[in-house]
């Protein structure tokens, strides 16, 4: 009995560790068509209710990715502040492999740490320099500045490493869960990072490391590097055998909560318009909403915690839209995905009809971001598209039928 026990906690231990894993990115300005740097992240985890705050609890303003559970706003998972200065992480499962330091787990009190006080590279850098020791740090923070700074930093207990995207000869970095520092052969995601290689190289060479690329191909990107199958264009033709797949090593699988991508400013450009695309939910079945630190506490009400449903509405919507995507109820169920519900010879999937109404946001957003840059907006202007996006978004998931 007592062995058993032991099972089930090391077993418990394990998808602990896998469901908290994410898969992440540093883009350097001089590796994307616009030349503005890009920090990436498809954030797994056992917090699946995600919301969007506004921050305004340091020297800088700043809007972070949440848990909707975190009433108290004390972890960011990936945000953007006033300054320009924006941070995201990936845990890391090879450092720290002898420490006994009882400390730990702090990544999402650190980056919170970061926005409120950091306004550069150069800044984060004393931060990590001067955090008391044992810091509670396995983790890699993808961080860019205003300067054009675009890094990855790998970070344990006692010491850092950095790895910088504008002098890496790809102009981008590449982080799942295991560092280049840490214990060799050690750790989780070394197939999704065979995933992201490969799509990052494949864009790249064709010119089209872009925010939509990253946000519609790679955050619902459904190749498969070992058996080398693309199951999208497999049902986007028709030809599939099952209307299920295994999803554990997809870049989204089942613990897939959010997507995050902040897009950065050029030199000249204010420094609080760093553009922040999130999905707030389950990236295949949640819509991309842009959101601007310069538009103050005003965010969109369907990416902000609602009280009266104890999560964001866009969160829930998307939840709702995964039941059906992961419908084996069963303790194993959420190893297989229904591909049929999300890309079908019809088009009518939810990544389909989902991608087709993204399209239109991106177009009301570059259509806005065209005239911002020449001529700064107000909070309020801000305001009113948030309120557009509200209406658009509600109004897609109110009028789509979830049965189809």
């Amino acid at each position: 009995m007592k062995k058993l026990a032991i099972i089930l906690l090391l077993t418990f231990f394990v998808f602990s560790e896998k469901s908290i894993s994410c898969t992440t990115a540093v883009i350097s300005g001089k590796a994307t068509p616009d030349g503005r740097s890009m920090i990436w992240k498809l954030r797994d985890t056992d917090d699946l209710e995600n919301s969007m705050r506004y921050f305004n609890d340091g020297k800088y303003s700043y809007i972070g990715l949440v848990n909707s559970k975190d009433i108290e706003g004390k972890n960011v998972w990936g945000g953007s502040n006033s300054a320009g200065f924006a941070i995201m992480n990936s845990a890391s499962f090879n450092v720290n492999q002898n420490d006994t330091a009882s400390l730990k787990d702090q990544e999402g009190v650190f980056m919170k740490l970061a926005l409120q006080i950091c306004a550069s590279l150069a800044d984060f850098e004393k931060l990590l320099n001067t955090h008391p020791r044992p810091m509670g740090l396995a983790a890699h923070f993808g961080v860019i500045d205003t300067n054009g700074g675009a890094a990855f930093y790998e970070v344990n207990n006692h010491t850092w490493t950095k790895f910088d995207a504008n002098t890496n000869p790809n102009g981008y970095v590449l982080r799942t869960n295991y560092s280049e520092t840490g214990t060799p052969d050690v750790g989780y995601g070394f197939i999704r990072r065979q995933t992201a290689e490969k799509i990052f190289a494949e864009a790249s060479e064709k010119g089209k490391l872009n925010y939509q690329t990253i946000i519609q191909d790679f955050s619902r990107c459904f190749y498969h590097p070992v058996f080398d199958i693309d199951y999208r264009k497999k049902y986007e033709a028709g030809n599939y055998e099952t209307d299920f797949i295994s999803s554990d090593d997809m870049i989204t699988r089942h613990g897939s909560a959010s997507n995050i991508l902040i897009q950065g400013v050029k030199k000249g450009e204010s420094p609080d318009m760093n553009t922040i695309w999130v999905q707030v939910g389950f990236p295949e079945t949640c819509i991309t909403i842009p959101l601007w630190v310069r538009g103050g506490e005003n965010l969109p009400l369907l990416v902000q915690y609602d009280d009266m449903i104890k999560n964001s509405p866009l969160n829930a919507y998307a939840l709702e839209w995964k039941k059906s995507v992961y419908p084996i109820g069963r303790s194993d169920g959420y190893h297989y995905l229904k591909m049929t519900k999300l890309i079908n010879k019809n088009n009518t999937g939810y990544v389909q009809r989902i991608e087709q109404m993204e399209k239109n946001v991106f177009f009301l957003t570059e259509e806005k971001l065209e005239m911002w840059r020449k001529k700064l907006p107000d909070p309020f202007s801000i305001s009113v598209f948030y309120d557009t996006l509200d209406r658009k978004v509600g109004d897609f998931y109110a009028e789509e039928d979830i049965s189809r």
